[in-house]
């Protein structure tokens, strides 16, 4: 969830409607324990390509089996799977996923201009005791990330941030190398809103950093799904990525996916391939999943810094996360 269009020497911009078919309207239901996603073929580039018109002899149908699932029946914080803030440490210093001082350490990213902490029920800020703040509801299977403004007698407890929200990790819990990755989401809007699922190495080294999904909240319906990586010889960062639209997509469940390959990193929306980008160098470590609700950035175009117009509360709707690995035994038949 870094600023992708400022830190990038390379970036490809513009903006794809993506046609919503029947299935992304369908219930809520658990994660299948196998997919088949029907994946591009032909030799890829290092640019990113926008996969507007595909010519059907390049696409073939990959098998993938279930590694990791959470369909969000019960607290996240219940079963050990997630853990509600950045957890480990950094083997680059950009990769220090957190700022401030004192214990709100690992708790927000102070580098993009955000200005929420996250919180969760044994977070105690300042205080001697924990706070007991829970940004995370479920009801009816589908996870509710909230943030909502700092109560005016805990601002100073909590680093006088404005908002409280929340983060869920699985590094230290789940991380895999290759296959594919994906949340069925509502993306929130608002001003300085801004949603993400995304992916880090496990070895707390950045980059490589895949944003599968980041949203603009000051822009319903505009959604990015950005590349980044490092060039060893200039140590200089290298972004790729392009919006897409998805005019219903604060209203509805979406499925926003991306599957790595050894040679290719390919996005989905609706488990249609919306874009791809051969494989940079550095992604050898397998990466775990973040998803979570920052509010505020500097940077990040469609998310401006809190103002009397952002929403004094705000949900980051998600039906599931799941991960798949490739089935190599079927890939041999």
């Amino acid at each position: 969830m870094i600023d992708s269009w400022t830190r990038g020497a390379l970036v490809a911009i513009g903006l794809s409607v993506v046609p919503v078919p029947d299935v992304a309207q369908d219930g809520l239901h658990d994660a299948p324990r196998s997919l088949s996603l029907q994946v591009t073929t032909d030799p890829s580039t290092i640019a990113c390509r926008r996969l507007e018109s595909i010519n059907p002899a390049s696409l073939a149908f990959l098998s993938l089996r279930r590694t990791f699932s959470d369909d969000f029946d019960e607290h996240p914080l219940s079963h050990g799977r997630w853990v509600p803030h950045y957890a480990g440490g950094a083997a680059w210093p950009e990769a220090r996923y957190w700022g401030g001082d004192g214990s709100d350490f690992k708790r927000k990213t102070s580098a993009n201009g955000e200005q929420q902490i996250y919180v969760d029920p044994r977070y105690a800020g300042r205080a001697e005791t924990p706070l007991g703040l829970d940004p995370f509801k479920v009801k009816d299977g589908v996870l509710s990330i909230v943030a909502s403004r700092t109560p005016p007698d805990l601002k100073s407890v909590l680093f006088n941030n404005d908002y409280i929200s929340g983060i869920l990790t699985t590094q230290g819990t789940f991380a895999q190398k290759h296959g594919y990755f994906e949340i069925r989401a509502k993306v929130p809007v608002g001003h300085a809103v801004w949603p993400a699922f995304w992916m880090l190495a496990d070895d707390g080294g950045w980059p490589p950093e895949v944003d599968v999904l980041e949203g603009r909240g000051g822009l319903p319906g505009d959604l990015v799904m950005t590349t980044h990586w490092r060039i060893p010889s200039t140590q200089k960062i290298q972004s790729c990525g392009f919006d897409f639209a998805v005019g219903d997509a604060s209203k509805a469940f979406h499925n926003y996916g991306v599957l790595w390959e050894e040679d290719r990193l390919v996005y989905f929306i609706d488990r249609k391939p919306v874009s791809d980008i051969k494989v940079p160098i550095g992604f050898d470590d397998p990466m775990y999943m973040i998803v979570n609700l920052a509010i505020g950035s500097k940077f990040f175009p469609g998310v401006s810094q809190v103002d009397a117009e952002s929403p004094p509360r705000v949900a980051f709707e998600i039906d599931r996360i799941s991960a798949y690995q490739i089935d190599m035994e079927q890939a041999r038949r």
